[in-house]
């Protein structure tokens, strides 16, 4: 998947990857895509409930292979 800007959180905690996601979409313009990189799994949920209060979409979330979860995050 295209995107935009990537945001690398890996080894951060909550809720350091979504404060680091929140920055990231904030320097962005509407409809654009930042992948984000974690290896925290509470992050799931945070980043599920982050694009469900602030209306930007989670386009696509997976966990790879080596524990890291990747998120696709569009821009409202």
């Amino acid at each position: 998947m295209e995107f935009d800007k990537e945001v690398d959180a890996r080894g951060l905690s909550c809720p350091l990857p979504v404060l680091r996601l929140k920055k990231a979409l904030a320097e962005m313009s509407g409809g654009q895509v930042v992948r984000a990189l974690t290896t925290d799994p509470a992050s799931v949920k945070d980043f599920e409930a982050f694009t469900r209060q602030t209306g930007h979409e989670l386009l696509h979330q997976e966990e790879m292979p080596d524990n890291t979860f990747e998120f696709f995050v569009r821009r409202k």
